[in-house]
């Protein structure tokens, strides 16, 4: 008669993958990602906004407020969304990502219709992308596995 080997306990108990990084980094992460990507928002758009003419002070002052602007959503978003059910998460990186392109997208002209269609394609990419990341690594609960 066979019967199955007795399992140790660390097979039984899942492992948890170690933390490659120091507190030091990720406190750098958490402040410097939402600087370095809001910089490149604003940048992004003023240089949208100037359509090759001269930089001149208002649009300096528009790339500057647009980077300050997009920062502190980016971080609101971070510090926000992990706490949220799955759905909620998903909806809440929907929102943010189809405003901020169909934001950049209306500084070249473009029509509120093709923004806000542009936004919406873009969000509800993101909100799948984001939906099920969240739904394949969370539990019945709602508590990340692993």
């Amino acid at each position: 008669m066979a019967h199955a080997a007795p399992a140790s306990r660390r097979m039984i108990t899942p492992r948890r993958r170690p933390d490659v990084f120091g507190a030091r980094t990720h406190v750098a992460v958490k402040v410097g990602l939402p600087l370095v990507l809001g910089l490149t928002y604003g940048y992004w758009a003023a240089a949208i906004r100037r359509d090759a003419g001269p930089i001149t002070g208002w649009n300096l002052l528009f790339g500057f407020v647009t980077a300050l602007v997009f920062a502190a959503l980016f971080a609101a978003v971070c510090a926000v969304a992990p706490l949220l059910r799955r759905e909620l998460h998903a909806l809440c990186w929907f929102v943010f990502a189809g405003a901020a392109t169909g934001f950049l997208y209306s500084q070249s002209g473009a029509s509120v219709l093709s923004s806000s269609g542009l936004g919406l394609v873009v969000g509800a990419a993101v909100f799948a992308m984001v939906f099920y990341r969240y739904y394949t690594h969370e539990d019945a609960q709602g508590r990340r596995i692993g």
